[in-house]
């Protein structure tokens, strides 16, 4: 296997040469008729909402057509909307792939709005009735099933059309504008004694800086930086917050907490149970902080000694030795996993490079049949290694899921948390072994991190983001309240852990996960992911 030496981007040209192409022009114009007539199909039809629909052979028939042209034009959309999406998280400076889509976020509204129709529709069948008479309602009886609930939560097919055609203008431009200010925000920093403009992502990537002084300069350079965005920011997540209360009380649903808990298939008793456990935990993870502090010779960490080292390792982890010691220890799990691994880097599905216009944070986007793109701001670290696992665990899980059909893969967060896990796990345990005393102190420590953030920062932004939810039905909410609202959470999950006079006011503002309408409380499920993996990983 070749495993390029310096930070890769990925190669987006064996999907299309690109976004001028004939190749990509002639597939945008195929989707958007093939929706055209996917409604037009839905208008002939009548598939809307109705008093009771009689589950007659025509009634099936129509259910089966709709679910396997459905599958065959979100298959087509999935496509073309990461392909876009790959140029913009990667520049969002990138006018053409900006204006491509929104071209495209047109059509899909029609869609969405089609989905909102057959919800409602479906909610009109006896489905039980219909997934006992149709093997293709029966291949997707989940989805069906999962249908015939949320259609109680509707609102009228007026108050739903007009809701997603809003949305264009609202909740997703204000994610948009988050997503770039964000991307192309950089902060003025000393670095060997010269002052550089640097990207956002590129400061916070210092974070894990054995000299303190530097993780302390990064730090006030990051708050200064969050500080001269914040009045777009906190707009934009007011606005975002606001339209996501109207539309969960005009839904139905007692709070954006209960439509988040049926998109991510648990309950309330579930969830509840798991916040629980993890208040029980938070003096152990205090303690482990406090014992941090020591080795660290500090009376109490600071926000920026969070990620600080501990312990000692020669191993640098450059991209191509993390590459290789991630195909090599996937391999000990399986086959599969190792060659999807060697083929996610030699196929250069992995995008690496930290640079100006980049968002932050990491992802894993399907792209096409059992291709995924791997999204990261590498650094040569054992953290930089673990994140290329994590997000190759994602990759794999969607590999296990080509086969299935595009409404088949709809996975809750969950869910889809757990083979991310389920590979980070394999990489730290191999590591450990591998390592000698003071590097398994450093990878432990590591471990310990991701755990801490995991269980007790995710429990600061769910606290955060439940407050901000309650607060905004009477208002708008400044700056300084948002600072408020996240320093408490803070100081209430992480207790006398943390320096409280050294926390993070603006986590809100450099978190993108509170800035969707359709996606709320993407935190508490990345929980319930490590515990699912970890406890997966024990058997």
């Amino acid at each position: 296997m070749s495993i390029v030496s310096t930070l890769p981007r990925w190669d987006m040209t064996v999907v299309y040469p690109g976004l001028e192409s004939q190749e990509f022009a002639r597939d945008y114009s195929s989707v958007v008729r093939d929706i055209d007539e996917f409604a037009h199909f839905f208008n002939t039809h009548h598939i809307e909402g109705q008093a009771t629909v009689s589950l007659g052979a025509d009634t099936i028939k129509t259910v089966e057509t709709i679910i396997q042209r459905y599958n065959t034009v979100l298959e087509a959309t999935s496509t073309l909307s990461a392909y876009i999406s790959c140029f913009i998280t990667t520049n969002t400076h990138d006018s053409l792939a900006q204006a491509k889509m929104s071209e495209l976020q047109k059509s899909l509204v029609t869609l969405k709005q089609l989905d909102t129709r057959f919800t409602a529709w479906i909610g009109s069948l006896d489905v039980e009735a219909l997934i006992a008479g149709s093997t293709i309602a029966r291949e997707h009886a989940h989805i069906l099933r999962k249908a015939k609930l949320l259609a109680t939560h509707l609102m009228g097919p007026a108050e739903e059309e007009l809701a997603s055609e809003l949305n264009l203008s609202s909740g997703t431009a204000w994610s948009r504008l988050h997503s770039d200010i964000t991307s192309q925000l950089s902060v003025p920093l000393e670095v060997d004694g010269h002052i550089q403009d640097l990207p956002m992502s590129v400061v916070r990537n210092m974070a894990d800086e054995p000299n303190r002084a530097v993780r302390k300069r990064a730090y006030e350079a990051e708050l200064r930086g969050w500080k001269q965005a914040a009045v777009s920011l906190a707009a934009a997540l007011n606005s975002i917050k606001g339209e996501v209360n109207v539309l969960a009380k005009k839904r139905g649903w007692q709070s954006p907490l209960e439509a988040s808990l049926f998109d991510s298939q648990i309950d309330g008793a579930t969830l509840d149970a798991m916040m629980t456990a993890a208040r029980e935990s938070f003096p152990d993870f205090r303690r482990y902080l406090r014992a941090k502090a020591r080795a660290l010779g500090l009376p109490r960490l600071a926000w920026y000694d969070l990620f600080a080292p501990v312990g000692k390792s020669d191993r640098v982890w450059e991209y191509d030795e993390a590459a290789q010691f991630i195909v090599d220890q996937f391999g000990t799990y399986s086959s599969r996993l190792s060659n999807f691994a060697a083929r996610a880097f030699s196929e250069q599905w992995i995008d690496a490079e930290p640079r100006e216009g980049k968002v932050d944070g990491a992802y894993c986007t399907p792209l096409r049949k059992d291709e995924s793109r791997v999204f990261a701001n590498f650094k040569s670290s054992y953290g930089g290694m673990s994140c290329l696992a994590h997000e190759l665990g994602h990759g794999y899980h969607n590999l296990n899921l080509a086969q299935r059909t595009m409404l088949q893969r709809d996975t809750p967060m969950t869910l889809a948390e757990t083979a991310s896990i389920f590979c980070e796990t394999i990489v730290r345990e191999a590591a450990l072994r591998k390592a000698d005393k003071q590097e398994q102190i450093m990878i432990l420590e590591a471990s310990l991190q991701g755990s801490c953030q995991v269980v007790v920062d995710i429990t600061s932004r769910f606290l955060f983001e439940q407050r901000v939810f309650e607060a905004r039905k009477q208002r708008e909410l400044s700056i300084d309240e948002l600072n408020t609202l996240m320093l408490e959470a803070q100081r209430e999950t992480y207790g006398d852990g943390l320096d409280e006079s050294r926390l993070h006011p603006y986590m809100w503002a450099m978190k993108p996960h509170y800035y969707s309408t359709e996606v709320s409380f993407y935190n508490y499920p990345y929980m319930f992911g490590l515990l699912f993996g970890l406890g997966l990983y024990a058997q």
